[in-house]
């Protein structure tokens, strides 16, 4: 009897110790990537404004560099696509703007422009609302471009309103 007892004894510990070890397999949860489709689409910039900026070539090297986000498959693609873009508005950013849209207006669209390009890049390091950053940072660069259209658009005499 005492063997018996010893043994089923020692098949219940052997049974309790295998259920609080269970094994899971740790399995890195998959980063569900996004589509590019439900990206907003850049804005357009009128002919008027086109002509000016194509002499530009740090803005056509931008420009470029921003269709490049929409081809982007997963999320190597997009960090690289990132960095490039860092690395191309800090060129803009240096660059000598042209003299129809030298003004603190189109300036401070571009810093809010960088500053949503460096906030996807946080986001890409930390794996954290990446979609949303990017939709913000297209956004963000799509109120740069609308600002050509206005600048162009706007005929206000500056001297004029200013002379009296």
């Amino acid at each position: 009897m005492g063997k018996v007892l010893f043994y089923s004894m020692v098949l219940m510990l052997m049974g309790a110790c295998k259920q609080g070890v269970t094994l899971e397999a740790t399995k890195e949860k998959e980063e569900e990537f996004f589509s590019v489709d439900s990206l907003p689409k850049p804005n357009e910039i009128n002919a008027q404004a086109l002509a000016d900026l194509k002499e530009w070539q740090e803005f056509n090297s931008l420009e470029t560099t921003f269709e490049s986000l929409y081809r982007v498959a997963n999320r190597e693609d997009l960090v690289l696509v990132i960095e490039d873009l860092i690395e191309k508005q800090k060129t803009l950013e240096a660059s000598a703007y042209p003299e129809t849209f030298d003004n603190e207006q189109i300036k401070s669209r571009q810093k809010v422009f960088k500053t949503f390009v460096l906030k996807t890049k946080g986001n890409l390091e930390y794996r954290v609302g990446v979609k949303e950053s990017t939709v913000q940072m297209i956004n963000a660069y799509n109120a740069f471009r609308n600002q050509f259209n206005v600048v162009v658009n706007s005929k206000l005499d500056t001297i004029l309103i200013l002379s009296e």
